[in-house]
């Protein structure tokens, strides 16, 4: 269900590198979320840093959403970046496995998947 890849880049260089890899791929960036600042701010201590991408690329989407609208609640897709144990890490949740956890639609299985490979393709760049 996950697809977790090590980077040895440190966190900032992650960050830049993925976005770089995401805009090559094909996506935009709709926005990030840093959740160990959004907690400090509510003075909650985060030990690990963990930067959220929420990405899309508009055609897959609005396909998605021709088929089941309600899969909006899905949408859009997100690869994480963060610290685990003092190691860096970019990660995702396969959406072939959540959509069709949702849905048995084979046309939204082969987008989810063509999705998925894309993102798979962004990680590894930004490795």
């Amino acid at each position: 269900m996950f697809f977790i890849i090590e980077t040895e880049k440190n966190f900032e260089e992650a960050s830049k590198s993925l976005e770089d890899a995401i805009k090559q791929v094909g996506f935009g960036v709709i926005s990030t979320h840093d959740l160990d600042k959004q907690f400090a701010k509510k003075g909650i201590k985060c030990s690990d840093q963990c930067r959220v991408f929420e990405i899309c690329d508009a055609k897959p989407a609005t396909d998605v959403l021709a088929i089941d609208i309600k899969l909006n609640m899905a949408l859009p897709c997100r690869i994480s970046l963060y610290s685990e144990n003092g190691k860096v890490k970019l990660g995702m949740v396969k959406p072939a496995a959540m959509l069709m956890a949702m849905s048995d639609n084979k046309l939204l299985k082969e987008i989810a998947v063509k999705v998925e490979n894309r993102m798979m393709e962004m990680i590894k760049i930004a490795q």
